[in-house]
């Protein structure tokens, strides 16, 4: 299982949603999750649907993030043209892991 990473710090595991249909489906059905999702050539994501709300964070071709946001249920992230990939996870996590704008993240096997 992938984990994600900044600084060489561990901040959770990871799921990598590289194709069309699992970028789709996203989070979409399920009732929480423990890490985050990473949803690779995309610029914005939705929560419509959503049993939970969501942690966004935006990242560019580096995996830098360029803006986070949290939505609430059933509401729409306004696309960033910067970015390449969004990273998800639950309303609170980026919280707890410090994640802020600037910061590079990284995915190891």
């Amino acid at each position: 299982m992938p984990w994600l990473l900044r600084d060489g710090q561990v901040l959770a595991s990871l799921e990598i949603a590289d194709t069309f249909i699992a970028r789709n489906k996203g989070l979409f059905g399920r009732s929480g999750t423990a890490g985050a999702m990473l949803l690779t050539r995309t610029r914005g994501v939705h929560s419509l649907g959503m049993r939970f709300a969501i942690d966004v964070a935006f990242l560019d071709h580096d995996l830098v993030v360029v803006d986070t946001v949290t939505l609430r249920r059933h509401s729409v992230a306004r696309p960033r043209l910067s970015a390449r990939s969004v990273l998800e996870a639950e309303a609170g996590a980026f919280e707890r892991w410090g994640l802020r704008t600037g910061d590079r993240l990284e995915v190891r096997a």
